[in-house]
């Protein structure tokens, strides 16, 4: 297939400074999960993206200096030479495919407790960490801002020996100590950096051509500045300082990489913010400036991306996690296979990796996060099962991804669906309030999976055990989903709950099947993640009278880490429902849910016609069960491999369902390494510990 010529634009080279990207796609810094304790697992994912066709593809953000250390999340550090060979992989992996490899170096400021090293955090004015922290920073004197100016020049030089090629000054997300100097409530300085917005702005400034004195030559410059922070009159505005801002430093970088800050803000969920919403915030950028800008919004569609080059609002399409999504993008809009792009659905999942400290993961991309440890690449799989039938019984988000893994690596697949409808729990949970794009997850399976010759399909196929053994298959895996359960058996409680079984307690099954309770309402959220919420929601919406019960101290409390933690909250708080958090259910009578308050131990009551409990769920692993039986009798048989995968082996989210049903397929008939891979310290770089 070849390129379709309305895209042409999009594959224009681009200067930045002394440096030429060879398109407009443009990875900007994510964090990963990995930082500074996996070079190796890093350098893999970013090379990856490389080959996938973006242009450019940055670090995440990269301490300077052990004052501004932000452990234990695992993002770069560059604070001697001993940290350039690490991050010198990733350079080199990203050269290796013909891109651009830049460097969001950074010092976190007052916005971390450097927990690690024990160093007293600094920024512009005495104030507590933003952090919740019992840590106050100490106010920079001028001996300070020097240091941090040759701190700064000194990372810059060592990215530059690392091999990158593009060098990054940052102030965003309320994060880099530039940002905290230019606000007015977080800078109370009376000197000749406080005060006016030129004073405010003289780091910026400073360590702008400090960077381009340093590495100006050979590097690219950039920088990274939240232009609103959405706060109103108490912060930076893209009507006022955040424009101001840029005018005043318009042609000093060698590229403007602008957003809104905070990260909450900046990477909002598709459950609030749809596709380009930055873009009436950065729109102005490109008219004070002659210098590439590059912003994102979530970018999928490459119509929307023309016509934001066209349109003059930005010169290079940014992404983070479209590109964690799919990571070939670029190349697939290159190639003219836009069926075949896998659109990130802004579900944050692969947020949540870095406030866990875990590797990067991803729900549309099962392969992110393990390209090094276990070699798998987003667009190969090793060509096997020749001859060999594969049965995957249930198509929710497990069984589509492991029918589809398995028909690309050469197996005869045949996916039978009990119902109508491909995609199980996506088809119920993606009619809720917020959650349509989610729908994406489906719909790019089964639009890959109906091209397929090697590929069945059956509808309406309840099977049976005797059904599965007869089948003549090869391997078989289950995955017929869960059910959630009514008795309140869940976190907070091992046992069930006194009233549960009333007829007017309801489930998460029956409100994904279309049914209501009775108002007033009750939603007894022991989940802890979206599902309660929005449930909730979903009753106000229907007029009725709606109390969120949570054993936890806010609402959806899991979202925390998927940055719509507050979102939610505020959401439901403005459609009408009563928040209750901290309290355990102790019985329900058909009239009212009794509480136990957690923090007083008093009981009280909370009028409820109906309840909704979102607690625990049950495998549904019947057939499976059923199967196994059969198969251990006289009518089984010794060459039929059967497995449980997704929410029948393990109930949990959509991204664990997909990678389990990806990772069934990829170890089909592979030797499987009995240990998990890990990166560990060669003895040289200890040595420094004990000599």
């Amino acid at each position: 297939m070849t390129r379709d010529p309305r895209y042409d634009i999009l594959f224009e080279p681009v200067r930045i400074g002394p440096v030429t990207a060879r398109n407009r796609f443009f990875q900007v810094a994510h964090c990963n999960g990995y930082g500074w304790t996996q070079p190796q697992a890093l350098a893999e994912m970013r090379g990856i993206k490389a080959e996938g066709g973006w242009a450019v593809v940055t670090t995440e953000e990269v301490e300077i200096h052990p004052s501004g250390d932000c452990e234990p999340f695992h993002e770069g550090r560059l604070w001697s030479d001993a940290d350039i060979p690490a991050l010198a992989l990733m350079a080199e992996a990203v050269h290796f495919h013909g891109a651009l490899a830049a460097i969001e170096i950074m010092h976190h400021g007052p916005s971390s407790a450097n927990r690690g090293t024990r160093e007293v955090p600094i920024g512009p004015s005495h104030r507590p960490v933003t952090a919740y922290d019992p840590v106050q920073a100490r106010r920079m004197d001028r001996q300070d801002i020097r240091n941090l100016r040759q701190w700064h020049r000194d990372a810059a030089l060592r990215a530059r020996r690392a091999g990158f090629d593009i060098v990054y000054v940052y102030a965003g997300h309320e994060l880099g100590i530039p940002m905290h100097f230019l606000s007015r409530r977080m800078n109370d300085r009376t000197d000749e950096y406080g005060g006016s917005l030129e004073n405010r702005a003289r780091l910026l400034r400073e360590l702008i051509e400090d960077t381009k004195d340093a590495v100006g030559g050979t590097c690219g410059v950039a920088v990274r500045l939240a232009v609103d922070e959405l706060m109103g009159d108490a912060g930076i505005t893209s009507t006022g300082e955040g424009r101001d801002v840029i005018a005043m430093l318009a042609e000093l970088p060698d590229l403007w990489d602008v957003n809104v800050s905070a990260w909450s803000n900046d990477s909002a969920t598709s459950r609030f913010q749809k596709e380009g919403f930055q873009e009436d915030h950065i729109r102005f950028v490109k008219q004070v400036t002659t210098k590439p800008v590059v912003g994102v919004g979530r970018y999928t569609s490459p119509d929307r991306m023309v016509s934001l080059v066209k349109g003059g609002v930005l010169d290079f399409i940014g992404a983070a996690r479209p590109s964690i999504a799919d990571p070939f993008l670029p190349k697939k809009i290159e190639e003219g296979r836009l069926d075949d792009i896998r659109e990130c659905i802004g579900c944050n999942m692969c947020v949540t990796s870095d406030f866990t400290m875990t590797n990067l993961r991803c729900t549309q991309n099962p392969t992110m996060g393990e390209e090094w440890r276990r070699g798998w690449h987003p667009e190969r799989v090793p060509a096997t099962g020749e001859g060999k039938r594969v049965l995957v019984v249930g198509a929710g988000p497990a069984g589509l991804e492991a029918a589809l893994t398995a028909a690309r690596r050469g197996y005869e697949v045949h996916l039978a669906e009990a119902g109508t409808e491909l995609g199980g729990r996506l088809i119920r949970e993606t009619r809720l309030p917020g959650l349509a794009e989610w729908i994406r997850v489906r719909d790019w399976r089964t639009g890959q999976l109906q091209r397929m010759a090697n590929v069945t399909i059956y509808r309406d196929s309840p099977l049976t055990a005797e059904d599965v053994a007869g089948f003549g298959a090869d391997h078989v895996a289950m995955a017929t989903g869960a059910t959630w359960r009514r008795d309140g058996v869940g976190r907070d409680s091992g046992f069930a709950i006194a009233g549960f079984d009333h007829h007017a307690v309801l489930t998460p099954d029956d409100i994904l099947a279309g049914r209501l309770p009775e108002g007033p309402v009750v939603v007894y959220d022991d989940d802890h993640f979206y599902l309660g919420g929005v449930i909730a929601e979903r009753c106000a919406a229907a007029g009725l009278a709606t109390t969120y019960v949570t054993t936890a101290i806010q609402p959806s409390a899991f979202s925390v880490n998927t940055l719509e933690a507050t979102a939610i909250a505020k959401r439901l708080v403005r459609a009408g429902v009563t928040l209750v958090t901290r309290v355990s259910a102790a019985r329900f009578d058909g009239e009212a849910l009794q509480v136990t308050d957690h923090l007083s131990g008093e009981m009280r009551g909370i009028a409820a016609r109906g309840l909704v409990t979102v607690t625990a769920r049950w495998p549904a692993d019947d057939l499976f069960t059923a199967t196994e039986k059969l198969m251990q009798g006289p009518q089984g048989t010794a060459t039929l491999t059967l497995r449980r995968i997704g929410d029948c082996n393990s109930p949990s989210t959509i991204q664990s369902a997909v990678y389990a049903g990806h990772r069934w397929a990829r170890e089909l008939d592979e030797a499987v390494t009995p240990y998990y891979p890990r990166e560990l310290p060669q003895a040289d770089s200890l040595r420094r510990f004990w000599t």
